[in-house]
């Protein structure tokens, strides 16, 4: 397989004329170097002092923030660690820029055998959108529909492109930008093999360019320059009605969704219609800078941070003793099973573990919802969890007595900020802090005395300042109180074990947008997670009880 290799020249004033590299810690603690593009963006925003940069105008998911010199992962909150080096030396070129040039360049280059043009959706697209930017003039901001030529004669060896060839004219962007792909895919063998460039300009139809004129003009259409006149040259058919194909990832590695808008733009082009590219909308994670005069405290609520520190003081009561609170004893037990052990409540308890000091036999009732289980299998659950004096049925998850979790030690900020959310421009917006440091299990977590981690910390979330704003606030202090809002188990987006993962209480951690489903938007997510509290047990009852 033969493929093109080019070198690039880059700005004196640049992160490489300076010999200035960005990298970034992989998992397995060794460096490595981000894009050069990337890298590119990441110092300038660094050598104008910015306290973090959003590569999201770049099309990656992540925030560099140069106080921690750390990468954060938008979507998962995954931090890694960043550095900058200044030992890189590039060579200085003084003049005018050599030409670009292909690989193999000499004349007397073994010629490679012909290979056709690739014909994936992603490539059609993309070598259409150039052939079709590469005929308009500089300030052309229209796509008119245009007649392809006639295609080149080839050898009998070379195939023929099979997309094009049978095309109706009238068709704009994808559709008729198609044609010109056997001239394109002619300047492609061109370009990789020499021998076939006296055929393709030779077989130039006439009124056309010539391959070997048109391959500069292409050389020096970066991917950037190409996806700005592309979005420029859609924006008239987007006032016109054309409909749109919103391309996500343009600019990211992953081929599958220009792939996705490849295929639907080639199926409605096949249709007659004219297709367009557009982009879709930027993530926006972090509302504008805020200064420290413009936050303000929330009225009705005392402070502005709350701190846990380590776990409420158990109650003084054996396991027997608790759940007397809340069962009856039942003497004729129904003809059905236990849903813990899985036998006949008829029958002894099916627990082999640890045995409690219970007899195996004995059947109780939950008062409130009336579920029946063995008691040897009630006190065997009630050990195995948190021991803090409440229970929770198994079968419909009601709680009795006040639940509490096994949030690690950590700190709760909150305040006003003077920006409004999507969907809730009549009123400004809370913003909570949470900051969790890694540090070492306690006996109420997964494996005791094991470190864990806390990724993405400190993590940021909003909701609006409305009354049921402010109420869903009171109710997640009372939540982080009881230690319920995070948990140390197995991250479900990046698959690491003992680290601090979210614990069933949904959170808006994008600002400005809902592109993850964790921003505004959203009309339904205050009574969704109003619902979410009542299932650990927080209800506004609990406030009242908080403040007995």
């Amino acid at each position: 397989t033969i493929r093109p290799v080019r070198r690039s020249y880059y700005d004196p004033s640049s992160a490489p004329g300076k010999g200035v590299v960005w990298e970034w810690e992989n998992d397995s603690g060794t460096w490595t170097p981000y894009d050069m593009d990337v890298g590119i963006t990441i110092q300038r925003a660094y050598e104008k002092q910015h306290p973090w940069v959003d590569l999201s105008a770049i099309g990656f998911c992540y925030v560099i923030d140069f106080a921690t010199m750390g990468q954060i992962n938008r979507q998962t909150q995954r931090k890694r660690r960043v550095r900058r080096r200044l030992d890189m030396v590039y060579p200085l070129v003084s003049g005018t820029l050599p030409k670009s040039q292909s690989w193999p360049a000499s004349p007397g280059a073994v010629a490679a055998p012909p290979v056709p043009a690739c014909t994936c959706p992603q490539c059609l697209l993309v070598m259409s959108v150039k052939a079709s930017v590469s005929a308009a003039s500089p300030g052309t901001a229209t796509l008119q529909p245009r007649k392809a030529p006639a295609p080149p004669p080839v050898t009998p060896k070379a195939p023929a492109p099979a997309l094009g060839a049978k095309a109706p004219d009238g068709v704009a962007m994808v559709r008729g930008s198609l044609k010109p792909l056997s001239a394109q895919g002619g300047r492609r063998q061109a370009a990789s093999t020499p021998a076939l460039s006296s055929a393709s300009n030779t077989g130039s139809p006439p009124g056309s360019s010539s391959g070997k004129a048109a391959r500069p003009g292409l050389g020096t259409l970066n991917r950037s320059h190409l996806q700005r006149l592309a979005i420029a040259q859609s924006r008239v058919l987007i006032a016109s009605g054309v409909p749109t194909v919103p391309v996500k990832n343009l600019t990211g590695s992953s081929p599958v969704n220009p792939a996705l808008a490849g295929i639907t733009g080639i199926l409605m082009s096949a249709a007659g219609l004219p297709v367009c590219l557009t982009r879709p909308p930027k993530l926006v994670l972090h509302p504008p800078p805020v200064s420290k005069s413009e936050i303000q405290s929330i009225p009705g609520i005392s402070h502005s941070c709350r701190k846990t520190t380590k776990k409420q003081a158990k109650k003084g009561k054996t396991p027997e003793e608790v759940l007397k609170k809340y069962l009856q004893k039942v003497r004729h037990p129904p003809d059905e099973d236990c849903t813990i052990c899985m036998e006949r409540l008829s029958a002894p308890s099916g627990y082999k573990g640890p045995q409690p000091a219970v007899k195996p036999d004995l059947v109780g009732k939950l008062v409130k919802c009336s579920h029946v289980f063995h008691l040897h299998c009630l006190v065997a659950m009630y050990n195995n969890g948190n021991k803090d004096g409440s229970l929770q049925c198994p079968t419909c998850k009601t709680i009795y007595g006040v639940k509490t979790g096994t949030q690690p030690p950590g700190k709760m900020e909150y305040h006003i900020i003077p920006h409004a959310l999507p969907g809730h421009a009549d009123c400004k917006t809370i913003r909570i802090i949470y900051n969790i440091p890694p540090g070492v299990q306690g006996p109420e977590h997964p494996n005791p005395g094991k470190s864990f981690t806390a990724r993405g910390f400190p993590r940021h979330c909003y909701l609006p300042d409305s009354e049921k704003g402010r109420k869903v606030l009171r109710l997640l202090l009372v939540a982080w109180d009881r230690r319920l809002i995070f948990a140390i188990g197995t991250s479900s987006t990046t698959g690491e074990s003992d680290t601090v993962i979210w614990n069933e209480i949904h959170h808006k951690t994008e600002f400005g947008s809902n592109l993850t489903g964790h921003g505004y938007p959203d009309i339904n997510y205050l009574d969704n997670v109003l619902a979410e509290l009542a299932a650990q047990g927080i209800t506004e009852e609990s406030l009242a009880q908080e403040k007995d």
